[in-house]
């Protein structure tokens, strides 16, 4: 069993060696991290490409030529995976948001299922006690009514970056017409995902507030990610369910 987990990282230098760490101290068999850096000018490329050479073969580094954006970072890096043979791959944050210690049940969840998503908005999920009302509201009302109704989704935590996919899940996706860059690369994974059919569980996770540095996510991020809801909509409204039995390709 092979597991790649990829995170995209800019200004994580602070981060990234405390992530690593917990991340292997998992002793998930298999388990891999790919950080893909996008020359960060905190140094953070630099602070990867040491751990590269302190754990050979199990940390490894893709270093961008520049800011290419969330949605390119993980398409690059899920193409990375898939080529060299992961059986599941983890997407997250390098901020701590998303904790380490979900992955092995993540990976218990998923034997029945084709992504897992880690979710702030079924039982059970939370929500760090030191966000604010207003930004509660915001990222609730974004998940739980205006992509729900724009887009049909039945899935809760349709923003949620932290997720597990199988290989074969993301070969039926198909990587190539996914064409969100931003934040909205979330929602557009999860309404592919739910027009062709894929297994999809929710399971609930406690989101922290990031630990050290500034979080990415301003007010013109989020507003302009709600706007391209539509696009995804109308790029995407020819996908038909794929094949009830197993494929590794796109439908």
């Amino acid at each position: 069993m092979k597991l790649v987990v990829v995170i995209p990282t800019y200004n994580e230098a602070d981060n990234l060696p405390t992530l690593a760490a917990e991340l292997l101290a998992l002793g998930v068999e298999g388990l891999e991290l790919l950080v893909v850096d996008d020359a960060s000018p905190d140094g953070t490329g630099q602070v990867a490409e040491e751990l590269a050479q302190r754990y050979p073969g199990v940390i490894h580094v893709i270093h961008r030529p520049g800011k290419l954006g969330l949605g390119t970072a993980y398409v690059q890096g899920f193409r990375w995976a898939l080529e060299r043979g992961a059986d599941y791959i983890v997407q997250m944050d390098a901020d701590f948001s998303h904790s380490p210690h979900y992955i092995p049940k993540f990976l218990e969840a998923i034997k029945d299922y084709d992504v897992v998503v880690g979710s702030r908005y079924v039982p059970g999920g939370r929500l760090d006690e030191r966000w604010g009302w207003g930004r509660w509201f915001l990222s609730w009302w974004a998940n739980s009514v205006w992509v729900r109704l724009a887009l049909g989704i039945r899935t809760r935590d349709a923003t949620s970056g932290f997720k597990m996919w199988r290989s074969s899940a993301l070969r039926k996706i198909g990587l190539g017409r996914v064409m969100s860059n931003g934040y909205v690369f979330q929602v557009e994974m999860a309404y592919i995902s739910e027009k062709i059919g894929l297994r999809i569980l929710e399971v609930p996770i406690y989101f922290e507030d990031r630990r050290i540095g500034r979080s990415k996510m301003s007010i013109p991020v989020k507003i302009e990610a709600a706007m391209r809801v539509f696009e995804i909509r109308l790029r995407h409204r020819h996908i038909q369910a794929c094949p009830e039995q197993p494929s590794e390709v796109t439908c």
